[in-house]
């Protein structure tokens, strides 16, 4: 028995109550309220998707469309330090009501927003929240269920995104379309309320408060706290030097590279880089597996919407089927007869995304259907939900009680900052080709370089899902 399990209430409680599952009387009501969290957090993802290509051009920022996703990832950087440090000095419950709360102000801020950089500061407010809110649950999960549950609560956070992902684009795009992209924004906080009256007393009785004596006296590590600064701000000018395309753009540019390359060293796992076994290489896996993935994803839509002319709604119902086959993917993989072949799962998940990067720009040639994007999307999800939820068993089962936190964060971090980097390489690129110039009416030969600019999205991204495929070697130490 591990010494979290040992801590772990449930653990102690009698045999019939330890075979029980992630729905029984002991963990019913935490189990719900933090599935509920992750179905805010994938509702706001879904319907915010489907109704940015449509904010992006009434407040004329087409250009900065990619800075409103990346804006997103680069506060929540710091968010996830901040989240790791306090949950794991402090206990996860005022760093999950933190995010919680500024996760809803970010959609207030963007939902009334009158230009676009406005916008994209209510997307970093959002980022700053959702930073604080995924490792915060991340700890809880490590600290109030076993191990052997653990790859249970993590397929359950995948099933959360199954509804989202259907209704979400159907309801963004009806009300998009109906009343405008700003109720899409400021209809979203009201889902905040259920899951903290469900959520917190459970978390309260089952994983608050430090790990040990030791942990709970000590202060923030000021100089963690002081990287996260940095690796935000660096990701943040980075990005901007991207989407500017001047050459005084490379002052901020590099000037952000300097920020950055230290405060990535310092916070990540040593050797994550150079894909060291074990945890460095799920740490690495899991920014190559989502910053390709969510890089072209974020496009989609408007490929979907100005190259082939599709109403918001359809663009984003396109999407839609992969919640489903993510949610199953995370099934699979959380089966107990699946545990020896875990890496293995994880090399095929790798190779289903590619793949399915590669297939979604076809839909540039009009004869190619349409409905061929939502099928490599259903593949290549399934592919994410054998990757994503096996990283973070991994490295719950690679950590210490008491670095679950720090541990946590790193994953998140390898996350978000990929989507930053890669974000920002692609919407350089996108901008470079002529993709900043967008009309919902199919391609005509006067835009034929902007076919191209989505090219240079999809086809980088999955070379790097092809380096994930390598990088799942590596995870077994020996």
């Amino acid at each position: 028995m591990s010494a979290l399990e040992s801590r772990d209430p449930a653990v102690q409680a009698p045999s019939a109550e330890r075979e029980d599952g992630v729905l029984s009387r002991a963990y019913r009501a935490l189990s719900i309220g933090i599935v509920s969290v992750v179905v805010l957090i994938a509702f706001e993802a879904t319907a915010v998707g489907t109704a940015m290509p449509v904010a992006a051009r009434e407040l004329d920022g087409v250009a900065l469309y990619a800075f409103a996703f990346s804006g997103y990832f680069t506060t929540s950087l710091f968010g996830m330090v901040l989240s790791g440090q306090w949950s794991d000095r402090r206990g996860p419950i005022g760093a999950l009501t933190t995010g919680i709360g500024a996760f809803a102000a970010g959609l207030a801020v963007a939902g009334t927003a009158q230009d676009m950089w406005v916008f994209i500061l209510g997307r970093a407010v959002q980022g700053l929240g959702g930073g604080l809110v995924i490792v915060a649950l991340y700890v809880v999960v490590g600290r109030a269920y076993p191990e052997r549950l653990r790859p249970a609560i993590m397929a359950s956070f995948a099933a959360g995104w199954v509804v989202p992902s259907i209704v979400g684009p159907l309801a963004s795009g009806a009300v998009t379309e109906h009343l405008g992209w700003r109720w899409v924004f400021l209809g979203i906080p009201v889902l905040v309320v259920f899951p903290l009256v469900l959520a917190l007393p459970q978390i309260r009785r089952r994983a608050s408060g430090p790990v040990g004596w030791e942990a709970g006296a000590a202060s923030f590590d000021r100089r963690r706290i002081r990287l996260a600064l940095g690796i935000s701000l660096g990701a943040g000018l980075l990005q901007y030097a991207a989407q500017d395309l001047r050459p005084l753009s490379l002052l901020p540019g590099l000037a952000g590279a300097a920020l950055l390359v230290p405060a990535v060293l310092g916070l990540l796992p040593p050797g994550t880089y150079r894909a060291a076994r074990g945890l460095p290489s799920v740490v690495l896996l899991r920014g190559l597996a989502a910053g390709s993935f969510i890089a072209a994803e974020s496009f989609v839509p408007l490929m979907l919407v100005t190259q082939r002319g599709l109403s918001p709604t359809l663009a984003g119902f396109s999407l839609a089927a992969g919640g489903g086959t993510w949610a199953l993917g995370s099934f699979v993989q959380s089966r107990p007869r699946m545990a020896p072949h875990r890496e293995r799962l994880m090399t095929t998940g790798m190779v289903l995304v590619a793949a399915a990067i590669v297939a979604a720009p076809s839909v540039l040639l009009h004869s190619v259907p349409v409905w061929t994007v939502a099928v490599a999307w259903g593949v290549g999800c399934f592919g994410m939900g054998l990757v994503i939820a096996s990283t973070s068993v991994l490295l719950l089962r690679l950590s210490a009680p008491e670095e679950a936190g720090t541990n946590s964060a790193a994953l998140q971090i390898s996350d978000a900052l990929s989507n930053v980097v890669l974000l920002a390489a692609t919407g350089a690129a996108f901008a470079a080709l002529g993709g900043g110039s967008t009309a919902a009416t199919p391609v005509t030969a006067a835009d034929a370089g902007r076919p191209a600019a989505f090219a240079a999205v999809f086809l980088p991204m999955a070379v790097v899902a092809l380096a994930g495929a390598w990088v799942t070697r590596r995870l077994r130490q020996r």
